[in-house]
Formats: structure tokens, sequence, C-alpha cells
């Protein structure tokens, strides 16, 4: 019993660091049908962003805040000035997913030319908390309990509010959404600047969590939040969150019962089965056929 409260503590631990950038990922895509894969590169900037602040003497959560915020307004950047005149000019999807991919190295090759190759630390310490045998420093809760708020504030997001409504429809439908008198632009705005707000977040968790970090961290993350995506149901928010706690608890179980070293292989080992019975994920239909518009 205490080997399968561990598991499941640390399982909700890691879905809650995956679920942020994958839910932020995958809603983006869902609303633009771009897949924007300088995600990463991204989130390795917030992870600096939040490195200086530390440096600053700020106090951490206004530091994951100013994160987020950093996150949010690239986001829009790489959207208004590189994603739409690609749109405009009736760029493929494979074409944009090329661009998005320049982008996250441009990205990357310049936070190691101003930092430099050497590898960054955080030097976080937070009182740990014992409970039905198992210790979680407090900083561990924390993040699980802002993931937790995130995913909530997702859902009421989506489901009970106007703006909400005009992104799930303008993900099913933008033409007919146009029709209906909604800014199609707007709304993708609007999912591009939520995107990256929780990319920020999520960034900036996983630095404190690793603890070191590199020009690459984002990147070598950016894989495993993908897989979660898949696994949902790429484009799904829900399912994102179900993918990231597949992977959580696969990961921690491997890395619990066989080794730390096979949890992600694993994990994608699992990513594989599943799309073996179920290609368009566990969530959706997923439609190859989409297209970008304005």
């Amino acid at each position: 019993m205490q080997v399968v409260v561990t598991i499941f503590a640390f399982g909700i631990l890691t879905a809650a660091l995956l679920s942020i950038g994958a839910v932020g990922f995958t809603l983006q895509f869902g609303v633009t049908n771009v897949m924007n894969l300088a995600f990463g590169a991204l989130m390795t900037s917030a992870i600096f962003i939040l490195y200086e602040t530390q440096r600053a003497h700020i106090p951490l959560w206004i530091g994951v805040a100013l994160a987020a915020v950093w996150g949010s307004l690239i986001s829009l950047v790489l959207s208004v000035g590189l994603i739409n005149p690609f749109v405009r000019r009736g760029t493929s999807l494979f074409s944009m997913a090329i661009v998005t991919v320049a982008a996250g190295l441009i990205i990357e090759f310049s936070l190691e030319a101003i930092q430099g190759p050497q590898i960054l630390g955080f030097s976080t310490q937070t009182p740990e908390v014992g409970f039905l045998g198992i210790v979680m420093s407090e900083l561990q809760l924390e993040i699980i309990g802002l993931a937790v708020f995130l995913m909530v504030a997702i859902h009421v997001g989506l489901r009970y509010t106007r703006l909400g409504l005009k992104m799930r429809a303008t993900a099913a439908d933008a033409a007919l959404t146009r029709s209906c008198g909604v800014s199609a632009k707007k709304v993708r705005l609007v999912a591009w600047a939520v995107s990256g707000a929780l990319c920020g977040i999520g960034g900036a968790l996983i630095g404190l969590t690793v603890g070191s970090f590199n020009s690459t961290t984002g990147n070598e993350f950016f894989i495993i939040l993908v897989a979660a995506a898949i696994i949902g149901g790429v484009g799904q928010p829900y399912g994102a969150m179900l993918g990231a706690l597949v992977i959580g608890m696969v990961s921690e179980s491997a890395a619990y019962l066989v080794s730390p070293a096979y949890n992600y292989i694993i994990a994608f080992g699992v990513l594989i089965v599943v799309l073996l019975f179920r290609p368009q994920g566990l969530f959706a239909e997923y439609s190859s056929g989409r297209t970008l518009t304005q």
C-alpha cells in the first residue's frame, strides 16, 4: 500500500507539471490549427525569466507570474509578427510547422548567446511535509495546487463563459463562427495569449522542479508534453489533462518499480499502444484535413 501511495503522489506531481504545458499547447492548436513547435523554446525562455527574477530577489510566485506574462507576450508577438503573415499567404500546415521550428531555434540559440552554454540552477529551498508515509516539499504541494486551480479555471472558462464558447466554436468551425458575427481573429489572439501564459507557467515550474537547466531544457520536456496531448487527442484540452495523468502515473510507476532510466521509455510505449487502438487519441476525432484560415 505504501508503494501505491508513493507512486500516486509523485505521479500526480508529474501530471501537474505536464498538464499545464500540454493544455496550453493543445488549446492553441485546437483554436488556431497551428502546430507551434517553438513551444519548448518559449518554455525555456520562461525558465530564464524566473531565474533572473530570483537573482533579483523577487518573491517566487511573482516571478512565476512574470514568466506567465512573458510567455503570453512572446506568443502574441509570434502570432502577429510571424504566423499571421504566413497564414495570409496560404502557407500549408506542414510549412507552418517548419516556420515554428525555425522560430524555436532562433529563441533557443539567442538564449545560449546571451547566457552562454553553461548549466544554471535554482537554489529554492522549502520545508518538507510528511503525510501517509511519504514526504513532499511545500513547493511540490503548491505546484499541484496551482495546476489544479489552472485546470479548473480552464474548464470554467471554456464551458461557462462567452469567450470559452467562442473558442470552442472557432475550433470546431471557424467559417461558421465568422458567419455568426464572431471575430475568429480576435479569438485566436486570445488563444495564443492564454497558451503563452500556460507555457510560461509550465516552463517556470519545470525549471524549479528539475533545479538545473540550460537553453535546451524546455525542448526536452516539450516532447513529453506533446505525448500527453497526443494520448488525449490533439486539440482537446480535457484530453491533454487525461494524457498528462496517464504519462505521470506510468512514468512514476516505471521509475519506482523498474528504474528511473526507463520511466519515459515505458511512457512512450504506452503512447504507441494507445495510438495503435485509437489513432485519434482518447478524446477526439482528429481530421488531418484541417487548414489554416484567418
